[in-house]
């Protein structure tokens, strides 16, 4: 059982910045890989990263490849994700993700664990 609390949401102005963090409970994270996902209102939740056990293999969205970086800590048993150059279609419900084998998915319905999710809202 893998339990996931993502903070660092919030508001910020287009150009801006924020950095998730995903906080894993459990000592076999690094057994894990991991994504974030997110929903906007009235959309359905998309992937946005996704990062392997190790943390060397990662993937991105088109629309956030270049403005996004993922990475972990497996010794902190920590996700993150830097947004840079935030736009105001970048808001959405930010969620982290972990599935049962060390290397990623990209669609939601193979992740086994979810957080509970966390704001990000870039104003125009």
């Amino acid at each position: 059982q893998v339990q996931l609390v993502e903070s660092g949401g919030g508001l910020v102005q287009a150009g801006g910045s924020l950095r998730l963090s995903c906080l894993a409970s459990g000592r076999t994270f690094s057994s894990y890989a991991m994504g974030w996902f997110r929903q906007a209102p009235r959309k359905e939740r998309e992937f946005v990263a996704a990062i392997g056990w190790s943390g060397r293999a990662t993937y991105y969205a088109d629309s956030v490849k270049g403005r996004f970086t993922i990475s972990r800590d497996n010794a902190k048993n920590t996700m993150y994700l830097q947004m840079n150059s935030l736009k105001p279609e970048d808001t959405a419900v930010y969620y982290c993700a972990a599935v049962g084998r060390v290397y990623y998915s990209v669609i939601p319905d193979e992740y086994d664990y979810w957080g509970q999710g966390t704001q990000v809202t870039v104003s125009s």
